[in-house]
């Protein structure tokens, strides 16, 4: 058993030293070894082995950084959900008996209410907009 920071956190560090030395061993390694020729072919950005067709500066729709942030909710509500379930029956003990069901219930339908708003609002129908342009 550690008996001071440096015994506590020695294994941390010592993780950290040989991460790094492996990355920069990985990077060096390549940079030495690699072969150095520059030509149209190499500089062109690699796509999956497609031909990249088009400009990179295309504007996405505002309904893919919605989509993404109804994504990044949903993540966030399982790390909430996560932890509230190591504790729950601490949370019993301590707040009474369903403290902490209804706490976590009330959380849970506030982030529903959100997804069926934002489904109403049809934020997540992709088609609504190909739908609209098909209908002259």
């Amino acid at each position: 058993m550690p008996t001071n920071y440096t015994e506590l956190y020695f294994p941390v560090l010592v993780q950290v030293v040989i991460a790094a030395a492996v990355a920069a061993g990985l990077v060096g390694g390549s940079f030495l070894i690699g072969k150095k020729i520059r030509n149209r072919v190499k500089d062109t950005p690699y796509e999956c082995g497609i031909n990249p067709t088009g400009s990179a500066r295309e504007r996405f729709s505002v309904k893919f950084y919605l989509v993404a942030m109804v994504f990044i909710l949903f993540d966030i509500e399982a790390i909430f959900l996560y932890p509230w379930v190591v504790v729950y029956r601490e949370l019993n003990v301590s707040g009474g008996q369903f403290f902490g069901f209804f706490e976590m219930l009330l959380f849970i339908v506030l982030v529903l209410a959100g997804f069926f708003y934002i489904w109403k609002k049809g934020v997540l129908d992709w088609s609504a907009e190909e739908t609209a342009k098909e209908k002259p």
